[in-house]
């Protein structure tokens, strides 16, 4: 899972736990992200929206610094 969260980074520039789960069926991100940050630098984010009943929320999103890139893994 750790490598599949690291592609989806690279293919689409950042992730968040929503993607992780909707797209990945990944519902423990920060652990893969933990792990990933011992081998490279990854940063995030806080962004803030609403939820469905327009109630303010806030969600982290995690994005691999420039010069990281080549760790591509399949």
């Amino acid at each position: 899972m750790k490598n599949r969260v690291l592609n989806y980074i690279l293919e689409f520039g950042s992730i968040t736990q929503l993607e992780a789960y909707r797209d990945l069926g990944c519902s423990r991100l920060s652990e893969y992200i933990r792990q990933l940050r011992k081998d490279m630098k990854i940063d995030d984010i806080w962004e803030k929206g609403q939820n469905r009943w327009g109630e303010k929320t806030n969600w982290k999103r995690y994005f691999i610094r420039k010069g990281e890139e080549k760790w591509k893994v399949r």
